[in-house]
């Protein structure tokens, strides 16, 4: 296929209405040579760009609003107006009015990428509290496609440097080890080795997988997850299928002298362990993907930061990457597919 003569549609949601999601799509997509490379649909109105561009002063000429998808138009910022109503949009306060927005601009932009609308997603961040409404259960976005689309998901956040993925996610500190089974941790290892080869052209990829405890577990005395769960998983995927995986290493020496630079992907057991040292080593610069599924979903690495909101000292860096990375991915996969279909043919 000629990537050129038909452009990716990255359909994009709108996230918090009142964080700093519009502000940054705004900045990406204002510039005019960024949309020679795909083209955006926003989930979301006109009247909200309008809002923004005017209390952040952004000048972006190329906005068309249209009433379907069949209207989408390359080389300009295409904006599906979902809300109907006249909305105040200067008007309306962080709370679970504002909540419902979010949702159903994610809503719209995930049918329309399973119905193969358009080719990738990324979500603008949310903020989970004023989500979570009577008509949205999940605790964020992947946990919501995760039900919606085909596939296992698994939060992975990339890098061109360093990818890691959670075994878990957002729970409390408190319920990790309960939560983690040999099964639970074979599964994620196995989604993570089949993305790496799959979504990032990694033919044989080595993958560290972090403890769970400090200095992994110090051989039973600071806790047996390591020997229990964690060790076992390890040992099915290396000696019965082949698969380079490797651990488990303690978190805090294994960022700290690098190592995590000899491997091409970790895991980590929970949050804030891989959340922590991928922000410090990649802010700005990281994406969120769910990787597993059957379409691809990305997002910036950070939250919705109202503290800087309607300020338009936004950094629009992440939220960049996130659209590039979706296209790389989504190319990657369709290159896979290639090769694998010649292969068929040979046999």
């Amino acid at each position: 296929m000629n990537y050129r003569k038909k452009k990716i549609k990255v359909g994009i949601s709108t996230g918090d209405i009142n964080g700093i999601g519009i502000e940054i799509f705004l900045k990406v997509c204002r510039k005019k040579k960024l949309l020679d490379f795909f083209t955006p649909v926003l989930f979301g109105s006109t009247k909200l760009c309008s809002y923004y561009k005017k209390i952040l002063n952004i000048e972006v000429n190329n906005i068309l609003g249209i009433k379907n998808l069949k209207e989408i138009i390359d080389y300009k910022i295409n904006v599906l107006n979902i809300w109907k109503e006249d909305i105040r949009f200067d008007l309306i306060k962080i709370n679970h009015e504002s909540g419902k927005y979010p949702i159903s601009s994610l809503k719209k932009a995930t049918k329309a990428l399973k119905d193969g609308k358009i080719d990738v997603l990324v979500t603008a961040p949310v903020n989970k509290k004023w989500m979570n409404i009577k008509e949205f259960y999940f605790l964020g976005h992947t946990e919501y496609l995760q039900n919606i689309l085909d596939g296992e998901s698994l939060m992975l956040m990339i890098h061109e440097t360093l990818k890691i993925a959670l075994v878990t996610h957002h729970i409390p500190l408190k319920n990790v080890s309960s939560e983690l089974t040999i099964k639970k941790i074979v599964k994620s290892i196995k989604i993570l080795h089949q993305s790496l080869k799959i979504d990032f052209s990694i033919e044989k990829p080595k993958i560290a997988i972090l403890g769970c405890n400090p200095h992994s577990g110090e051989n039973g005395l600071l806790g047996e997850e390591e020997k229990t769960k964690i060790k076992p998983a390890i040992n099915i995927l290396f000696q019965d299928q082949g698969i380079l995986v490797f651990g488990p290493y303690s978190p805090d020496g294994f960022f700290g002298n690098n190592s995590y630079k000899n491997f091409d992907a970790v895991l980590a057991m929970y949050h804030d362990q891989g959340l922590i040292p991928f922000k410090i080593l990649t802010f700005n610069e990281g994406v969120n993907f769910t990787a597993g599924l059957s379409h691809i979903r990305t997002s910036p690495d950070h939250g919705v930061a109202y503290d800087i909101a309607k300020k338009g000292i936004a950094n629009e860096n992440s939220f960049k990457e996130a659209i590039f990375n979706a296209i790389k991915i989504f190319k990657n996969r369709k290159e896979y597919m290639k090769i694998i279909s010649y292969k068929s043919r040979l046999l």
